[in-house]
């Protein structure tokens, strides 16, 4: 990596900063990456995921059986599947995996529990298409590797099947907002503020208390769950909520695997195409779900 990449994508961050109207914010995060272009041998189809609007997303790459599902980030409140298109295609290709996004209700208007189980039933909705759940990697990023987390949990607690592996990208996993890093990194994360988190909880918890392991799962007992990566950037104020969840994990007796990137940003991976280091996250996360995937684990 050289710093003339990340930093020219801090100053386009910087000159776009997030807008106060909701519609606005959702807008300015699909436009984030508009300019990104798919691959000419990436296929994208549109699918009703047992009641939520979700996308296939095929590549040559793709082993049969095998299928990435995966959650967007947006702090509950925004992002979509055209925001985080061109990214989910790359994942999918590293993986050797088909992906599915699912375009999960978002607060204010849909608070907790509606994204849980929108992501509930797309997977329910893999497995009722005869995906073994071994063969599948449960993925997301930011809110949506928080809200992986709880649909794990949440098979556990039911007594159904658990996905073959966890993939978190720069999640949030405490929404009571306890991590030293929110103070710590404000100066160099260009996209999360202690206030901005604060504000979107909200509105996700409506009334939720915020230590509950289904919209927090740090604060819940992590036992028995697969193996998990967890990917963070060493510029973000979610740092905690990552070296937290990776010592609970851990504590736990999961297989966890942490990755703190040098100087990246949060949710770095969406700017694959100009970041070097976008592009080696995604290849060290492809091998790692490969490897579980197909059989050859995730632990010691």
């Amino acid at each position: 990596m050289t710093s003339s990449e990340i930093d020219a994508i801090r100053a386009r961050l910087a000159a776009t900063p997030r807008p106060v109207d909701l519609a606005a914010r959702r807008a300015r995060l699909d436009g984030l990456c508009a300019g990104y272009a798919l691959p000419d041998d990436v296929r994208v189809e549109a699918v009703d995921a047992g009641g939520v609007p979700a996308e296939w997303t095929t590549t040559p790459e793709a082993v049969p059986g095998r299928v990435l599902l995966f959650l967007h980030g947006g702090g509950y409140v925004s992002g979509s599947l055209a925001s985080h298109r061109t990214m989910v295609a790359r994942a999918g290709r590293e993986a050797g995996t088909r992906t599915l996004a699912l375009a999960y209700r978002l607060a204010p208007e849909h608070p907790f529990p509606a994204a849980l189980e929108d992501a509930l039933a797309g997977y329910r909705f893999l497995l009722d298409s005869g995906v073994a759940p071994a063969r599948i990697a449960l993925a997301g990023e930011s809110a949506g590797g928080g809200l992986a987390l709880a649909v794990a949990l949440s098979l556990r607690a039911a007594g159904q099947p658990l996905p073959g592996c966890l993939w978190c990208s720069s999640p949030w996993t405490d929404l009571t907002l306890t991590g030293a890093s929110l103070a710590d990194k404000a100066a160099v994360d260009p996209l999360l503020s202690r206030a901005y988190l604060a504000e979107v909880a909200a509105a996700y918890l409506a009334g939720t208390d915020p230590r509950g392991p289904l919209v927090s799962p740090l604060w819940g007992d992590l036992s028995g769950l697969p193996p998990l990566l967890i990917q963070v950037g060493s510029a973000e104020t979610l740092l905690d909520d990552s070296v937290s969840l990776a010592r609970a994990a851990g504590a736990a007796d999961v297989a966890v695997t942490l990755e703190i990137w040098p100087h990246m940003i949060h949710a770095w991976h969406l700017f694959h195409p100009e970041l070097a280091e976008g592009r080696r996250a995604l290849a060290s996360m492809g091998r790692f779900v490969r490897s579980v995937l197909a059989g050859e684990g995730g632990g010691p």
